[in-house]
């Protein structure tokens, strides 16, 4: 029988204690999952509010139809109660089908669900975009407010994302709000919208179509 040598046997022992004293890798952190808000099935998880004159929504092949009323219309998310209120985005697809104001109005919480603001796309004659309110000044007022051209029947996809410090929106890849918010004081606008918090969608005197609605937690900024 050959035995190693001992150089060998030192050069094993190194191994060994290498491999010993590594650390073990980190391991990387979960992706958050995202939350369906809107399955392209059912309204069991929303519920329309009509504020007097309201379009009736509904469920047309996989996509939410907001319908044209004389006033806002639009509906309640009813399990919002277990979402984050910060650190989180929204994304969503919509295109509007008819009408001339706003065909997305995205009212989410900010911090708290006491505490909310409504991202309109197409306000105002059809192209103001924000959120509305910022210290009390809506969204054709406030540092937010943007001319964007909306075509009927063509969908755009829109982010929204919500930390302590920051609201931010982009349409397609073009980022279209980013606002620092802190010691500003987030509200929505006086009016039927609040009877659409902490969490909706709306329009005002338009047809929307909406599509692929879901929330994602984010990892707190440090």
């Amino acid at each position: 029988m050959k035995f190693p040598t001992l150089t060998a046997l030192l050069v094993l022992g190194t191994a060994f204690a290498t491999a010993e004293d590594k650390p073990a890798a980190a391991a990387k952190p979960a992706a958050a999952k995202e939350i369906v808000l809107f399955n392209g099935k059912s309204l069991d998880d929303w519920e329309s509010v009509d504020v007097g004159g309201s379009g009736v929504v509904e469920v047309e092949g996989g996509l939410m139809i907001i319908n044209q009323g004389e006033n806002v219309s639009g509906a309640i998310y009813k399990k919002a109660a277990a979402l984050p209120t910060t650190n989180y985005e929204i994304t969503l697809e919509a295109k509007r089908l008819q009408g001339v104001d706003f065909f997305v109005g995205l009212t989410f919480p900010v911090g708290d669900v006491k505490h909310c603001a409504t991202l309109v796309c197409g306000g105002w004659g059809g192209s103001v975009t924000g959120i509305s309110c910022i210290d009390s000044l809506d969204a054709s007022e406030n540092n937010t407010s943007s001319y964007q051209r909306y075509n009927d029947d063509q969908w755009y996809a829109i982010k929204l994302r919500v930390t302590p410090k920051n609201i931010s929106v982009w349409l397609g890849e073009k980022q279209v709000v980013d606002e620092d918010i802190e010691g500003k004081k987030i509200g929505v606008r006086p009016g039927p919208i609040e009877s659409y918090l902490p969490l909706s969608l709306t329009t005002f005197n338009t047809t929307a179509a909406i599509r692929n609605v879901k929330l994602t937690p984010i990892p707190e900024p440090k």
